[in-house]
């Protein structure tokens, strides 16, 4: 497998903004197991302010809040995804935010690089941030 960097990426600036901006989080890929850095990354994010979705195959709550099985089952705003799936997900979560209408912005996060998909999520009007971990970023700017 041959690792691809990231050629779709948004300022730190941007970084900063696309925070500012945003109340809700859902998060394909959000582990129950609390030693996955999903559930770290999430339960930080929610430490903060964020109300977080959890997107996950089975279960019913995870980080106290109502597990769903697809992001078209949300049925309210989202306005970004936090991806923590294998990168060819980023393909199917672009097709998802397409038929969302709602979603803003599209976080891959740290060791996830997908272009294409980015590529097509910034044609589509969409900010992505790739290969970056939301958590990290968070603390570095405020």
């Amino acid at each position: 497998m041959e690792c691809e960097l990231p050629r779709v990426n948004e300022s730190n600036d941007e970084i900063k903004k696309i925070f500012e901006d945003t109340k809700t989080i859902v998060v394909p890929g959000l582990s129950p197991d609390e030693s996955k850095p999903s559930h770290r990354v999430a339960k930080y994010l929610q430490s903060v302010g964020y109300k977080i979705v959890p997107i996950y195959p089975k279960g019913d709550e995870i980080l106290g809040e109502k597990v769903y099985k697809s992001i078209l089952d949300v049925p309210f705003e989202i306005e970004m995804i936090d991806m923590f799936r294998k990168p060819s997900i980023a393909d199917e979560m672009v097709d998802i935010i397409k038929k969302r209408g709602d979603i803003k912005f599209l976080w891959l996060q740290k060791d996830i690089v997908n272009n294409s998909a980015s590529q097509r999520a910034k044609d589509m009007g969409i900010k992505v941030v790739q290969n970056k971990c939301t958590m990290v970023e968070h603390k570095a700017l405020f």
